[in-house]
């Protein structure tokens, strides 16, 4: 069946393609979900009229996806953990911590489209991508500090002792 894509669709084409699927593909699938529009239902004009609208369609939502990267462009997260000799997280910050902050500053943004080469396993300051919709990205800034009163690499480790197991538990408390 010949249908014209009324939206991106991986591995098959963009915007206003005409492509040849399968009849089930295109019934079961593409139609129902307004991803294509079959050639043959309608007239030349009732098709580019349909083209149209969904080439402004896909303009206002490429403008919107752009201003939402330049808000969160700006953006630097901060996050606070707990971390051992060598600046070494226990633990480490995920996607899904980063989706977190940004959902609190006010960017809901799934943590799938947050690319992460490997999670971050240590303090420091680093930049990390955001993939919008429509390939437009934005890069964030994500600072990880140490919590306040931690061990540090300046810390010898004679200072290590029974006394901490006590500074602990009155962390514990808090």
């Amino acid at each position: 069946m010949n249908v014209i894509l009324c939206e991106d669709v991986e591995n098959l084409g963009t915007v206003g393609q005409k492509v040849t699927v399968a009849d089930g593909y295109a019934r079961n699938y593409l139609i129902p979900r307004k991803l294509a529009v079959p050639v043959d239902a309608a007239s030349a004009k009732q098709i580019e009229h349909e083209l149209r609208i969904i080439r402004k369609r896909e303009e206002r939502r490429r403008a919107e996806l752009t201003a939402l990267a330049r808000q969160i462009e700006g953006l630097t997260l901060e996050f606070e953990m707990r971390a051992g000799e060598h600046d070494k997280l226990f633990g480490s910050v995920t996607t899904a911590m980063i989706a977190e902050k940004l959902a609190e500053a006010g960017f809901e943004v799934s943590r799938k489209t947050i690319e992460l080469a490997e999670p971050i396993k240590a303090l420091g300051i680093y930049t990390v991508t955001v993939r919008l919709a429509g390939g437009i990205a934005a890069n964030v800034k994500v600072w990880v500090k140490g919590l306040e009163g931690e061990l540090t690499t300046e810390t010898e480790p004679e200072e290590v002792g029974t006394a901490d197991e006590d500074d602990d538990e009155e962390d514990d408390e808090e």
